[in-house]
């Protein structure tokens, strides 16, 4: 309806229709960032010693509910922080406005989401990390045309912390800690390397890959 009575178009501005394309990109994306994210939990565990086993529990429901859920939360996400609102707000208001707008909303949002708005500095951490890769879904977007780009980065993302290494709010997923002490490290380097390099090479090495490809031309 938005998408109708602002710019009398429909659905697939939002770049949902498959091709081999769209494929080969949402497979190169999905894999890199899921690789970034992972590199962090390889880090604690090279560092701190942090030992991971199968979960015991592990099926073939608890893997597809898993999967289920997490793609239920990334298109909920997507839809409304990279979908039709953005298109909209880029063609308003172009694209560097639009993208910034997206991401201080994709900021907000997850004071609410982590459960930490009132929480000072959870909230600071909060914004600068989702924020920052609320700017690199939002320009993905912009970039493709397309949302299979920015769910791929996000699935990614979620997918492997939440699910694979069990980090959210699922329970226990694919990989169980056997140890679940907190990380621990002497080193101030070793600590920021673990606990945000990681996201900053997803956005910076993602944004790369982004930055060289040609804009796509709006068709409604």
């Amino acid at each position: 309806m938005l998408i109708w009575f602002f710019e009398k178009g429909n659905l697939s501005v939002l770049g949902l229709g498959p091709s081999k394309k769209r494929v080969i990109d949402f497979l190169l994306f999905f894999s890199l960032t899921s690789a970034f994210c992972a590199s962090g939990f390889l880090m604690k565990m090279y560092f701190a010693k942090q030992v991971w086993q199968l979960n015991p529990d592990i099926s073939v429901k608890l893997i597809f509910s898993g999967l289920w859920w997490n793609i239920k939360s990334v298109l909920f996400e997507e839809l409304i922080f990279r979908g039709v609102v953005l298109f909209i707000l880029i063609r308003k208001l172009g694209s560097l406005k639009a993208i910034f707008l997206s991401s201080i909303a994709f900021g907000i949002y997850h004071w609410f989401s982590f459960g930490v708005f009132g929480q000072i500095i959870p909230m600071i951490i909060t914004f600068f990390m989702t924020g920052t890769m609320g700017l690199l879904l939002a320009f993905a977007f912009a970039k493709s045309l397309s949302l299979y780009i920015p769910i791929a980065i996000h699935l990614g993302w979620n997918f492997t912390q939440i699910f694979i290494f069990s980090q959210g709010p699922i329970g226990n997923g694919i990989l169980v800690p056997i140890n679940a002490e907190p990380f621990r490290t002497d080193s101030y380097f070793i600590f920021f390397a673990a606990s945000f390099l990681p996201v900053l090479l997803a956005f910076f090495i993602n944004f790369l890959l982004l930055k060289k490809r040609r804009l796509e031309n709006f068709a409604l």
